[in-house]
């Protein structure tokens, strides 16, 4: 059979497309650059959900034959791995530093966006959805074509929701381990079960988080310190 493509051409469908804008930046031709640019993005989209929907798929394996802790462990297994080669853990763990860091991550996620509020007390980040579970929700996962679980029976493992979504699991996670490992919060998440938002809560100052934060996850506020006179 002959052959169906150019050199040429075989090399412009290896090209990335990262490459191709800034190709096109360099050749003065920003109507292209800004395409190719929503066209990386509509790229990596795809390639998100599909690890997201991966994920949730053997999540929910492992729970309809483990059980909720076995779930929970395989999450706290997996994310363990990860923080040795992605997503290791803060260097530093201010107020100011969090906020900044967090907010700074999330602006790459999918799909959502994103409101920041402070008061007084705390600063509040909001995502409308969530680009991950949030959209998993709205796209249909937990449908029963689809089949992914939700975590019927409420425990500090789901933030002691009924009905919990899979895919959510690290959130529960991420805020009990901050407690175990650090001492306390680092943000709260405060994902909704429909989907439409989700948020997380940094306290300026870790007295004021209210006791309903820890007992949902089946810890204690730890007492303040004492200062010496």
């Amino acid at each position: 059979m002959s052959r169906i493509w150019t050199d040429e051409q075989l090399a412009e469908m290896a090209k990335r497309t990262i490459d191709k804008a800034f190709d096109a930046i360099d050749a003065g031709e920003p109507q292209k650059a800004k395409e190719l640019v929503q066209l990386m993005y509509d790229q990596f989209v795809h390639l998100h959900d599909g690890y997201m929907v991966w994920i949730a798929g053997l999540l929910t394996w492992i729970y309809e034959r483990h059980g909720a802790e076995g779930a929970f462990d395989a999450e706290r297994e997996a994310h363990a791995k990860e923080a040795k080669l992605v997503f290791a853990p803060p260097e530093k763990t201010d107020f100011q530093f969090i906020v900044e860091k967090m907010s700074a991550e999330l602006q790459g996620h999918v799909h959502q966006h994103m409101a920041l509020a402070e008061d007084d007390e705390k600063v509040v980040l909001t995502n409308t959805p969530c680009g991950s579970g949030g959209r998993l929700i709205q796209m249909g996962g937990y449908d029963p074509e689809v089949g992914l679980a939700r975590i019927a029976e409420p425990s500090d493992l789901t933030f002691n929701t009924p009905d919990y979504p899979i895919y959510c699991l690290h959130c529960p996670l991420f805020n009990r381990n901050a407690i175990d490992d650090m001492g306390d919060f680092l943000f709260i998440n405060n994902p909704p079960g429909d989907g439409s938002s989700c948020q997380f809560i940094f306290y300026k100052d870790k007295k004021d988080i209210p006791e309903e934060y820890y007992k949902r996850l089946g810890r204690e506020k730890p007492l303040p310190l004492i200062q010496n006179p």
